[in-house]
This record gives C-alpha cells, sequence and structure tokens, in this order.
C-alpha cells in the first residue's frame, strides 16, 4: 500500500502547545502500525507526507489513545479554509529514509 485516503474531522487541542490535528481511522492505523518499526525515529512518531486539497506537507503522526494524530499546519487550515468540526479529505504516504538509512 502506497497511499492511505480517508475523511477526517478536524479538532482543537488546547493543552499547553495548542494545536488542530486529524486522528487517523482504526483500520488505516493498522497500516501504520505494521510500518512503524522500519520509519519510526522515536517516541512512536511515524514521518508521512500529508495532503488535504492542494496543500502538501511533510509531518510526523504521533500515537495518542490506541491510534494516530495527524498535526495540520495552520497554513494548510488557511489555504484549504478548514476549521475545527470540518471533515475534509486526507492522503498519507509514508516517508522512509529516516531509520537505518532506508529510501
Amino acid at each position: 500500500m502506497n497511499e492511505i485516503e480517508f475523511a477526517g474531522e478536524i479538532w482543537y487541542w488546547r493543552g499547553p502547545a495548542p494545536w488542530y490535528f486529524v486522528t487517523v481511522p482504526e483500520e488505516e492505523c493498522g497500516y501504520f502500525e505494521a510500518e512503524a518499526g522500519h520509519v519510526s525515529y522515536g517516541w512512536g512518531m511515524i514521518p508521512v507526507t500529508a495532503e488535504i486539497g492542494g496543500s502538501v506537507w511533510a509531518t510526523s503522526m504521533f500515537p495518542k489513545d490506541g491510534r494516530y494524530i495527524l498535526p495540520v499546519k495552520a497554513s494548510v487550515r488557511r489555504a484549504e479554509d478548514l476549521d475545527d468540526g470540518d471533515v475534509p479529505t486526507v492522503r498519507l504516504r509514508l516517508r522512509s529514509g529516516i531509520v537505518g538509512g532506508r529510501g
């Protein structure tokens, strides 16, 4: 599998470092869990290339409550006119080359 696509709701975390996220659905999380050992660079972080609409960016997902969450940058939210509660289509591709020189 080269690319994962799903619709996910944007939610706002009001923690010490507030940020917007999309939670990856359970089924798609299984794929990333299987690949995590090959690409993760610590703390369960998984490097991905994310795409919403015409916006593409490199980021890392991280585990939360048994699933993965994807941070959505402010510039992406502005470009795609997205806010808390919106449900965009998200495309994710693993980025390799992080651990052990894989590329």
